[in-house]
């Protein structure tokens, strides 16, 4: 097996507090927050060991136990407590990649059951939830929108390429269309695609940790992982098992010497407002722009807007979380330049150097899975169920994405962090200088 070095990356986890409870987010308002799983305490063994409680592990957990596997799930803090509890909710299609770039690189074939796996993905999310989380809400509609008509025009092309080579029924809006939909002029087009949609994740992924413990998974909560080597060990106990799962993302990226070249953590941050007297979308829809560094958002059921966007490099939270927010949400809806937030949080995802997810067997019979750069909602649960297929000798669809271009990051483990941090500054200085 494999061994993470101990030190500075295991900070990720505890930099910005909330130690052993979820963060306050506008998720959590209504649900039956569950008591806590105790602690792993002593040696035990199993047939699959998860390292993270989020939907990545939760869904490895739930189809391992399923296929007949006794499963353990360690989870340092809470199930649901990181990126996959506090996202913003966006179930979107495919890759960070278009298609078309796909394509060029793996061939027509290939790029096509990558695609293919993505909307297995999608299907495989609404599945779950109709299934373990129904409170999770699914509500149709993504759209992708454009600040300037320089890059409404090649989205729209692209939109026609899919509609014709894939039958994805995109839907293209010029300005006024748009307007009409979400009550802003700030782009100048956009794209809907219907088949995507937006959820509570924090509620998707306690009705997964539900699903798991009555297929009869053990989870230990408060259970922090120090190493994986000959046993996957905690503070207070340790477990042997024949699989092994590393799927923590940005929070222990450093757990697996592959997974630590090639993910890299970053934050992003969200903020609430109150319900508005009038809201600005005819209906609820998600929305992410074509910046560098996505301002993404939704409105909710009661009127609310819950948006995104802004990312750091430092490990620590910026102190101005509202402040941040509120300048990205005040170019889009400047009448809201003033509105109170009820909620502001902000949480660690992951990316890695193409912005392709990673995915890979690191060692004989260890897994791990993460940088799925803002589109983990809608990937992680097909990546554990891919991992789980792989365990037991099924390997075409846990190959086709594991031979996805995420090498290492350039630099090396020492200063390729620093090497991708400056990338990511530089393309989020692109997006204030253009228009």
């Amino acid at each position: 097996m494999t061994r993470g070095p101990r030190g500075s990356g295991a900070s990720w986890l505890h930099a910005n507090g909330d130690r052993g409870v979820w963060p306050d987010t506008w998720y959590g308002r209504g649900l039956d927050l569950p008591d806590p799983h105790p602690p792993l305490r002593g040696r035990v063994t199993a047939d699959l060991c998860v390292v993270g409680g989020g939907i990545t592990g939760l869904s490895a957990a739930l189809h391992g136990a399923r296929a007949g596997m006794s499963v353990v799930l360690l989870e340092a803090q809470r199930v649901g407590w990181g990126a996959s509890g506090r996202n913003g909710g966006q179930v979107g299609s495919g890759l960070n990649w278009g298609q078309e770039k796909l394509e060029a690189k793996l061939g027509p074939t290939r790029a096509r059951a990558v695609w293919d796996l993505c909307e297995d993905a999608k299907a495989l999310t609404r599945r779950l939830i109709a299934s373990h989380a129904p409170e999770a809400d699914w509500r149709p509609g993504i759209l992708s929108v454009a600040r300037g008509e320089t890059s409404l025009g090649p989205m729209a092309e692209a939109a026609a390429r899919m509609d014709r080579s894939y039958g994805t029924a995109l839907e293209v809006l010029d300005r006024d269309a748009l307007a009409a939909r979400i009550g802003t002029r700030a782009y100048a087009g956009g794209v809907l695609d219907a088949s995507a949609g937006v959820v509570n994740p924090l509620a998707y992924a306690l009705g997964l940790a539900r699903a798991c413990v009555a297929a009869g998974v053990t989870i230990h909560e408060g259970s922090e992982v120090h190493r994986i080597g000959d046993s996957v060990a905690a503070a207070q106990g340790a477990v042997t098992a024949r699989f092994v799962l590393h799927a923590t993302n940005g929070y222990g990226a450093h757990l697996t010497g592959a997974s630590a070249a090639r993910v890299l953590p970053i934050n992003n941050f969200i903020a609430v407002t109150e319900p508005l007297a009038a809201p600005p979308m005819a209906a609820p829809l998600g929305v992410a722009d074509d910046r560098f560094v996505v301002n993404y958002f939704h409105q909710t059921r009661d009127g609310r807007l819950v948006y995104g966007g802004g990312e750091s490099y430092g490990r620590r939270f910026p102190t101005d979380i509202e402040a941040r927010v509120r300048a990205n949400l005040a170019r889009v809806y400047p009448a809201l330049s003033e509105v109170r937030f009820e909620h502001a949080w902000g949480g660690t995802l992951a990316v890695t150097a193409t912005r392709l997810p990673y995915l890979d067997e690191v060692a004989p019979g260890v897994f791990s899975a993460g940088g799925y750069s803002g589109h983990g909602l809608a990937l992680a649960g097909l990546m554990g169920k891919l991992c789980v297929e792989a365990m037991g000798g099924a390997r075409d669809r846990f190959d086709l994405l594991r031979d996805l271009p995420a090498p290492a990051l350039p630099g090396g483990r020492m200063i390729g962090p620093w090497m991708a941090q400056a990338g990511l500054v530089a393309g989020a200085l692109r997006d204030r200088i253009l228009p």
